[in-house]
Parts: structure tokens; C-alpha cells; sequence
């Protein structure tokens, strides 16, 4: 499920990158800038909003909506056993917890769990 915020800001690129398109087409002069501008920021918004997901959930995590695990990751008890630690560990920029990386060693997938 898409959320507020994301909704939002893919309306908002939607809207800039047609006004662009409309304002290219129009072939006034001095318009092709104009119109680069909105195109391109219209894209970059629309981009940001369906590529953006909450910090280091799996989708399938996202789509049930259970609490956020500390940091951000994931729920400890959404963890499931296919996954194993790595030595990899990061500090999260925002809320400053030392996030664990796990992966399934069959298909690559990461998740990320707080250790602090």
C-alpha cells in the first residue's frame, strides 16, 4: 500500500513532468528551459516516490504493516530463519542505533536488525 506522503510527492512529480511536456509541446520561445526544468524535476520526484520505501524493511514486511523494529528495520520476530548474520554492521545516520545486516544466502536478500 502506497502511503500519504509517497502519494503525494508521485501526484506532484506526475503534475510537473505533464505541465513540462505541455510547456515543450507549446513551442513558444524560451519555453524549452522552462519546460526542461519541470520534466526533469517532475521525473526526479516521481522516481524518488516509487522507488522510496521505509528504512531497511523487506516489502512484504511493509505490505503487513507490523511495528517498526528499532532503527527502523525490521521486527525481530519478522525475521525469518532463512536469514543469516553477517559481519557487516553500520551505524543508522538517524537514529543512531547500530543496525546488523542479515542475508539469505540463497537469493542475496538482506534485511537489517538493531543491535543496540
Amino acid at each position: 500500500m502506497i502511503g500519504t506522503a509517497r502519494l503525494l510527492l508521485l501526484l506532484g512529480g506526475a503534475t510537473l513532468l505533464v505541465a513540462g511536456l505541455a510547456i515543450l509541446a507549446s513551442g513558444q520561445s524560451g519555453a524549452g528551459i522552462a519546460g526542461f526544468w519541470l520534466v526533469l524535476s517532475g521525473a526526479i520526484l516521481a522516481g524518488a516516490a516509487l522507488l522510496e520505501r521505509l528504512r531497511y524493511r523487506a516489502d512484504a514486511i511493509d505490505r503487513a504493516n507490523p511495528p517498526v523494529g528499532p532503527g527502523g528495520g525490521e521486527p525481530i520476530e519478522a525475521l525469518e530463519p532463512r536469514f543469516v548474520p553477517t559481519a557487516e554492521v553500520f551505524r543508522d545516520p538517524t537514529s543512531g542505533k547500530r543496525m546488523r545486516v542479515f542475508v539469505d544466502p540463497t537469493s542475496g536478500e538482506r534485511r537489517y536488525l538493531a543491535q543496540d
